[in-house]
């Protein structure tokens, strides 16, 4: 079986719907299918003549051990695609019910290359070469504020409006359902005080205590915004050269468009100017290739780098044994000072490349670095 997980509204159920148009089709989060699941599992199964799938059905955890059975007595793939919005108790009940029967699939909000007509990389790599692929028009501000969930751009939707809507259907929904949690107002300033934290180093410690909670109740809630895709944490990288590294790892949110709606930005003009403008421009490259890695089917290898000393990459992307360094600055404009970083990697570790992706238009070697237009990233 396949099991497809992601945000709400990346568009799971119009994929699989789309993909397997010949599979029979029922959502547990229509109450009458859930009634008949919940108290009649054999019979509710027995009604579908084929392969099936099913939406949303985390809100049936009985139900995965009569799929257990009846997947055990065929060989045949693709009897059921499972799909939910609720991942941690999906995924929880597949590892339980199903581990080693289904495949998973993660699917993010849109890419960059999705939206605008261009070729879909079918591996986890970056290009570090200076192949040309088709240039993204617009400005990353407006992209960027924008954001990838698909009905925003399928329906034209202002994205201030749509994702207020999101947010709070995210906490009515999903927040009560997995963290029980009491006073939503405070979960709602912690998911903003993430936001202004994003692209830096992760003090839960402190995070708690700027949210009036304590360290667990911080630790448990960011677990729950992960489980959610909502944000993600980048891990520090383990090479250290003999220097004493940074061990935090830092916070990233999956959508910039959310991201820009809980830092209260409400257009791409205020973006151009704002404190948080590296940050989300940061967020946007990070969060584009962790998309696209997912969406080829691989687990990321992303981490960054930093010692004690400040010295940092912003960026590590490790494929086998191929470990590529990318700095990322939103300036539109190169300055000397960009390679900083790169330069200082290189020394310590001995080898040459890398990768500058900036806010600007040319792509073009300098300095012995391959300068990436984010318009042709990744």
């Amino acid at each position: 079986m396949v099991t497809v997980t992601g945000p709400r509204q990346s568009g799971k159920t119009t994929l699989i719907k789309s993909l397997f148009d010949k599979h029979q089709y029922a959502s547990l989060e229509d109450p009458d299918e859930r009634q008949f699941a919940l108290e009649d599992p054999r019979g509710f199964l027995d009604q579908f003549s084929g392969p099936v799938i099913l939406d949303e059905v985390q809100h049936t955890p009985d139900l995965f051990s009569y799929i257990q059975s009846r997947v055990d007595l065929k060989s045949e793939g693709g009897q059921f695609i499972l799909s939910g919005s609720q991942n941690f108790l999906l995924l929880r009940q597949v590892s339980q019910s199903l581990a080693g029967r289904a495949f998973i699939a993660h699917l993010l909000p849109l890419t960059l290359s999705e939206l605008h007509g261009r070729q879909v990389r079918a591996d986890d790599t970056i290009n570090t070469t200076l192949t040309r692929t088709k240039s993204i028009a617009g400005q990353w501000t407006e992209i960027a504020h924008r954001g990838f969930y698909p009905r925003i751009h399928d329906r034209k939707l202002p994205p201030g409006e749509w994702l207020a809507q999101y947010f709070q259907t995210y906490l009515q929904r999903d927040v009560r359902t997995l963290a029980q949690v009491g006073d939503l107002e405070a979960f709602r300033l912690f998911v903003q005080l993430c936001a202004g934290r994003a692209g830096q180093l992760l003090n839960l410690s402190a995070l708690g205590s700027d949210a009036g909670v304590s360290h667990e109740t911080a630790r448990r809630w960011l677990s729950m915004l992960e489980a959610s895709f909502v944000v993600f944490r980048l891990q520090p990288h383990h090479q250290n050269f003999r220097k004493r590294l940074i061990k935090s790892p830092k916070l990233y949110f999956v959508d910039t468009g959310l991201l820009c709606y809980l830092l209260r930005i409400e257009d791409p003009e205020q973006l151009q100017s704002h404190a948080m403008r590296g940050a989300v421009f940061e967020n946007l490259i990070i969060g584009e290739l962790l998309k696209n890695t997912f969406h080829a089917g691989h687990e990321p290898t992303l981490s960054f780098w930093r010692d004690n000393r400040g010295n940092e990459i912003d960026l590590i992307v490790t494929s086998g044994s191929r470990i590529t360094p990318v700095e990322i600055k939103s300036g539109a404009t190169i300055a000397s000072d960009f390679f900083k970083g790169l330069e200082y990697w290189s020394k310590l570790s001995g080898g040459d490349g890398g990768l500058l992706v900036y806010g600007g238009d040319s792509s073009n070697m300098r300095r012995g670095f391959t300068v990436r237009s984010w318009r042709q990233w990744p």
